[in-house]
């Protein structure tokens, strides 16, 4: 619902369009004598070189975004925070083909402000029911050849967004050159910030796939180590205040964007996809014949907590497609690959990991690659229906790539049309097939991210869900496509079988996705060991593995740990993890640091589970106020005296509890 807002600072509208468009109708550039706004309101004719054109509080006045006019008809917005800059003046603007909308630009009208007020669910996040509520003001612009752009503004309580449509007519086609947005931070401000690798490079070409080790803590400027930049979300801190921005809103029709290499003076660019990352024969960047409508820029704005339990992400995605709301069924998976690897893709092994997730009442068994050779789809067949007679549904794996990589694993090629994914699709759901795994993307030009949603939407048709592996950023999509469960997008835990430089590295990366890839968006780290990793020395305790299971969110859980493994856990370790809920009706983060510590708290229903980890080499205490608990009372699962024991204690929550958090070691309370 959008109606009219009056709670917000109302523009001079009237006399500023007129004003305004005059100068847009003969072609001029009126950046010289425009009318500006300032913070009251008022209306004046300045001639000073940059004049604010706009502010946009938040509902609550304590974000502010402010719109100017600048030398050269640039336009610029900033971001404050109750007064304290969040983001410098950072530019605006999109190159088109045939048309330049990001200079001499003048402003031919500023809408009223409108309310936004959207009420959405969601099966697989921090919270079941969301609210959204927002003020949005769009500005229109025109180049001196009379060709415009909207640029719309939304201003929560959590952050801002905004996004550039073009509908200008006498473009036959608006084909993307550049976009110039910036995000200035101030000098002093600190990132945490993950490269994005080089495409084709890598294990047989599967670069690039969101899965490289974050930076911490670096000075805000800091060069990318690659030509190919930053991922989204890139964090940072400015003075008291915490930005995350992203973007959401992928339709398919405009590439997935990240932040340039380079950001001199702490400007960041929108960076581009390489030349390479496209499906094959198709396109780079956005190409459409109708109304090119970029995705929403987003930016959490805030605390650590205001940031961490914001929803932007899914707020400024696109409202849901069609699923039968029955087939949308988050869950627990067992999983063999992961600590047993290909070797255990055969027929006994996998009818053993059905086996133990219906001990663990857990409701998915993964079959992984090359399963369509080594078991077959007959014998696939009778392991869905063994598994269905114990309630385990399966998942199966399937290759996405054609020419982009060199991977062999199968099946491959299997899913490049339209017509194929429906006739294999269909194939799947008369097996009685649950969802499928899709492995080894090409990157993020335009063609690739409308590979996966047409993927999305086919997989829909069939009633399928999907978890996307080797894959870009979700950015919303868990919100438009509800069987759409979890991506991988993250160096998750098999990183850590491969090397022991990763599982030395392990914790303070397991304590900086909270904040940064999970921080929207659902994630297959595929956590949780509590045996031995083969020829891995292990670096955080079973309580820290423990608290990831609640850390993380994906809407099927993947756990690595084997039958064997859970074998040798406490009786109520195992009886915690067959009674875990598969969803989560609110979230709140407790305490944390990027890259140090982290404690969450969820709630499903009227139990909480708070989970946390200390990434440190000493202990760590944390004082939690759990006052909204409301003095539940419950147990909490922490390390016990040796390498890998747990100790169980009962606990009561209370306004003020103290908890020391062993080093690379965590708990988990259930209330």
């Amino acid at each position: 619902m959008v109606k009219t807002g009056y709670s917000v600072l109302m523009l001079a509208v009237c006399s500023f369009v007129q004003c305004a468009a005059a100068a847009c109708a003969d072609g001029a550039n009126s950046t010289s004598s425009t009318i500006s706004t300032d913070s009251t309101g008022n209306t004046g004719n300045t001639g000073s070189a940059v004049r604010n054109v706009a502010v946009l509080r938040s509902p609550d006045r304590h974000i502010s975004v402010t719109l100017q006019a600048g030398v050269g008809g640039t336009l610029r917005y900033s971001i404050a925070r109750d007064g304290q800059p969040v983001l410098l003046p950072s530019q605006l603007g999109l190159q088109l083909q045939g048309a330049d909308l990001s200079q001499q630009l003048s402003v031919c009208g500023i809408s009223r402000p409108l309310a936004v007020h959207e009420r959405y669910s969601m099966a697989v996040g921090k919270r079941r029911q969301i609210s959204y509520r927002a003020l949005e003001q769009t500005t229109t612009v025109s180049n001196p050849a009379g060709q415009r752009m909207e640029i719309s503004f939304r201003v929560s309580n959590d952050g801002v967004a905004f996004r550039y449509r073009v509908r200008e007519e006498t473009l036959a086609r608006k084909q993307l050159i550049a976009e110039q947005t910036s995000f200035a931070l101030p000098a002093a401000a600190r990132a945490w910030l993950q490269p994005m690798s080089l495409a084709q490079t890598g294990w047989n070409g599967t670069n690039p796939s969101y899965e490289e080790h974050y930076q911490m803590d670096i000075a805000a400027g800091s060069a990318a180590p690659t030509q190919a930049g930053w991922v989204f979300p890139a964090l940072f801190k400015a003075g008291a205040n915490w930005l995350a921005i992203s973007e959401a809103g992928m339709d398919g029709s405009y590439q997935a964007s990240r932040l340039a290499p380079r950001s001199d003076g702490a400007e960041y660019r929108i960076g581009q996809p390489m030349a390479a990352e496209v499906y094959t024969g198709g396109g780079l960047l956005a190409d459409v014949a109708g109304t090119l409508t970029t995705p929403w820029r987003v930016l959490a704005v805030g605390s650590l907590q205001t940031v961490t339990d914001s929803t932007l992400g899914t707020d400024l995605a696109a409202p849901a497609i069609p699923f039968p709301p029955a087939l949308v069924q988050p869950g627990h998976a067992s999983w063999s690959w992961a600590l047993l690897k290909d070797d255990a893709t055969v027929y006994e092994v996998q009818k053993k990991f059905i086996d133990y997730a219906a001990d663990m009442h857990w409701d998915y068994t993964l079959i992984d690659a090359d399963w369509d050779r080594k078991i077959g789809y007959d014998k696939v067949r009778e392991l869905v229906q063994y598994a269905a007679a114990k309630q385990v549904g399966i998942l199966l794996w399937y290759n996405s790539s054609g020419a982009w990589n060199t991977t062999e694993y199968s099946p491959k090629s299997q899913l490049l049309t339209h017509a194929q994914r429906v006739a294999e699709f269909e194939r799947l759901r008369a097996m009685g097939v649950k969802g499928v795994k899709i492995d080894f993307f090409g990157g993020d030009g335009q063609s690739m991210i409308a590979y996966y949603t047409d993927i999305l939407r086919d997989a829909a048709a069939a009633g399928l869900l999907v978890n996307f592996h080797g894959a870009t950023l979700p950015r919303g999509w868990s919100r438009t496509y509800p069987n759409l469960m979890t991506m991988e997008a993250v160096r998750g835990l098999e990183f850590t079988t491969f090397e022991q430089v990763d599982e030395d590295r392990m914790p303070a990366h397991a304590a900086m996705l909270p904040f940064t890839r999970n921080l929207f968006d659902p994630m297959d780290f595929t956590p949780m060991v509590f045996g031995t990793i083969p020829n891995i020395r292990r670096s955080a305790s079973n309580g820290f593995e423990l608290a990831t299971s609640v850390l993380y969110l994906s809407g099927i859980q993947h756990f690595a740990e084997t039958p064997e493994g859970m074998a040798g856990v406490p009786a109520y370790v195992k009886q915690l993890l067959q009674e875990l809920p598969r969803s989560w009706d609110d979230s709140r983060l407790l305490d944390g640091y990027p890259g140090q510590y982290v404690v969450m708290a969820r709630r499903a229903g009227q139990h909480w589970y708070i989970a946390g980890i200390n990434a440190g080499d000493s202990a760590r205490t944390v004082t939690l106020d759990l006052s909204f608990a409301q003095h539940q009372q419950g147990s909490i699962i922490s390390d016990g005296p040796s390498e890998r024991s747990f100790e169980q204690r009962p606990i009561k929550a209370g306004k003020r509890m103290e908890l020391t958090i062993q080093p690379r070691g965590g708990f988990l309370i259930q209330l």
